[in-house]
Order: structure tokens, then C-alpha cells, then sequence
């Protein structure tokens, strides 16, 4: 089994500057996994011309299994409000997405606390402080029936404010107590791999830096795993022709 994570960045590519679905659906289709989380997803977006990105990721994986869940309702860097999930069809959304080959047993979604202020933060290109304004983030988990048997796979965008994306890792664990292992906790984590392991209490399998894309220094995004589920290969932190991080991929067998 091979599961991916996957920031997107709407699709859009950083050598050209545009978002291309015949592109998209080639880079998802070269990835070949089975269950794939997706960050920064958009719906309806004028930017991405429209298209449902999620819809465009499962054709082209052979997904007949996915659910996208909306943070937030309008335009990202623009005028926008957060996401109920009662949003109307055909209006601009953005998000994260879940995406599996494998049935879906069963379906949640987790809306993580949102940091309603504008905190200070420094930039390390401008090299002054600035006022950040977080968005809205959510998880959407599901059960699947695997090879193997059920197991659960939760896909996240945490916050890039610190101590922020700490609070909402450890909020979005408490709300996966009782679930059914394997569990499998995935995205991009916004922190690096020594936190993300601590504060989730999961054991990262996949091992690769992930951002930039050009010459990745850090690892943002991971697949943390809980129950008889192992590594069977190491983690490949692959470069494909969008976005500005790496996708990270894992193959996987119970113990």
C-alpha cells in the first residue's frame, strides 16, 4: 500500500505561474497511491479556473472514494469567512481533500480551533516583523477497508503560526481517541518531525525534507502512525511539476 501526502498549492506551478488540470492529473497519477491527502485544495476557484481539483485528483489516481472539506468560503488572500460545510454548490471554496482506491467505511470531519487575532511574526526574506492572519483549517478522516483490514486515515493542514499548530495536532488527537487502528495521521503539519512525533504521540514513518521544492531544507509534511503499520521502504520526498513543496510518499504493510 502506498500512501502520499501532498501540498498542492491550488495546483499552480512556480515555473510559470500557472494552474494547469491536465498537469495536476499527470503529477497525481505519477505518485500511484492508494490513499492520498491533499492540502491547499480549491473548489470553484476563479484562479484554477473553476475546476474541482479533488475530482480531477481521483480520475486521474483511481480514486473512486474522496471527499473534500472547505476551510474557507470566497477567495484565500482575499475577502473570505470560514467554512460551515453548508456552503452552496458552485461557490469558491478552498480546502483540503482525502482521496482513496480503498472503500470508506465511514466519513468525519474535525474544524480545529481558528486564531481569530493577527499575531507578529518575523520574516526571515524581509528580515522585519509583520502581522500574520491565520485561515480557518480542518481534518477530514475516514475508515477504510484495506487489504488489510479497516484502518483509519486522517488528512490535516495545520497552522504556520508556532505553538498554534501544536494546540490544534493535540486537539485534533483528542478528537481520534477510540478510533479504529491502524490509524494514519497525515498532511502538512506546518513544524518539523521531532514535534510533530511528540505532540501527536504517533511514529513518523517517512523521513524527507519537503520544502522548498527547489532545495528542500525542512520536512512540513508527514504520515504518523499509530498500531501494527510499518514502513516498508523509506520516504520519498517527490518533486513534481507544481506547488512549493515536494510530495511525501510511503509504502506500508502491517507488521
Amino acid at each position: 500500500m502506498r500512501i502520499a501526502t501532498f501540498n498542492l498549492l491550488h495546483g499552480r506551478s512556480l515555473d510559470d505561474g500557472r494552474v494547469d488540470v491536465d498537469r495536476l492529473a499527470s503529477a497525481v497519477k505519477s505518485l500511484d497511491a492508494d490513499v492520498l491527502g491533499l492540502q491547499e485544495v480549491d473548489r470553484d476557484q476563479p484562479r484554477s479556473m473553476g475546476a474541482d481539483l479533488t475530482a480531477v485528483a481521483a480520475e486521474a489516481m483511481g480514486a473512486p472514494e474522496h471527499q473534500f472539506v472547505a476551510a474557507l468560503h470566497g477567495t484565500p488572500g482575499g475577502t473570505w469567512m470560514a467554512a460551515t460545510g453548508e456552503e452552496q454548490p458552485g461557490s469558491a471554496t478552498y480546502g483540503i481533500a482525502l482521496l482513496s482506491r480503498y472503500p470508506v467505511v465511514s466519513w468525519r470531519v474535525v474544524r480545529l480551533p481558528a486564531l481569530r487575532t493577527s499575531v507578529p511574526l518575523w520574516s526571515t526574506v524581509t528580515r522585519r516583523p509583520f502581522l500574520a492572519r491565520d485561515e480557518p483549517r480542518v481534518a477530514v478522516a475516514a475508515v477504510l477497508e484495506g487489504p488489510f483490514g479497516q484502518f483509519t486515515v486522517c488528512n490535516t493542514h495545520l497552522s504556520f503560526i508556532p505553538g498554534w499548530n501544536g494546540m490544534q495536532l493535540r486537539r485534533l488527537m483528542r478528537s481520534l481517541v477510540g478510533t479504529r487502528e491502524p490509524l494514519v495521521v497525515m498532511g502538512d503539519l506546518n513544524m518539523e518531525r521531532r514535534q510533530a512525533a511528540r505532540l501527536s504521540g504517533l511514529r513518523p514513518i517517512a523521513t524527507a525534507n519537503t520544502f522548498p521544492v527547489e532545495r528542500p531544507r525542512r520536512q512540513l509534511d508527514h504520515v504518523l502512525v499509530r498500531g501494527n503499520l510499518r514502513a516498508t521502504g523509506p520516504g520519498e520526498a517527490v518533486r513534481l511539476p507544481l506547488s512549493d513543496h515536494r510530495a511525501l510518499v510511503v509504502p506500508c504493510a502491517p507488521v
